[in-house]
């Protein structure tokens, strides 16, 4: 592992692990933003379900994103991440929230950089916690 890269891997972590997570949880909450506002009109006119509740599933699986980033799954959660942020700026700029849509791209090359970084780290893509368990037990 490579000590220097805490400097980058760190701020990159909490920041994909926390804001996920908190986005999520703010789609029941409400209080960040009416998210309901940002789905486009083409994209609720194809839902089988109301926005509120694909609103509310898609705040259990930015929920999960957010703890996987934070809980050892970097690496997966992080190119999860990205491609999440990837297809809501496409959302947005059907909606016509190009400025958002920019910044959501941007932050899909953060979560894509934090998964190289972690990658670069010695971080599996998705760890085995049995295996790190017995490693652990062996060299105690």
């Amino acid at each position: 592992m490579k000590p220097k890269l805490s400097e980058i891997y760190w701020p990159l972590r909490l920041t994909y692990g926390l804001v996920p997570l908190l986005a999520g949880l703010d789609k029941y909450a409400g209080i960040l933003a009416n998210w309901e506002r940002y789905v486009s009109p083409m994209a609720a006119s194809i839902l089988p379900m109301s926005v509120k509740t694909f609103l509310h599933i898609i705040g259990v699986v930015e929920i999960v994103v957010g703890l996987a980033v934070l809980f050892g799954w970097t690496r997966f959660g992080a190119l999860v991440a990205m491609a999440w942020l990837v297809a809501i700026s496409l959302n947005l700029l059907l909606a016509g929230f190009l400025d958002i849509a920019v910044r959501d791209l941007v932050m899909a090359v953060g979560a894509y950089t934090l998964s190289m970084v972690a990658a670069e780290r010695g971080e599996e893509f998705v760890p085995s916690f049995a295996r790190s368990g017995a490693r652990r037990l062996a060299h105690g």
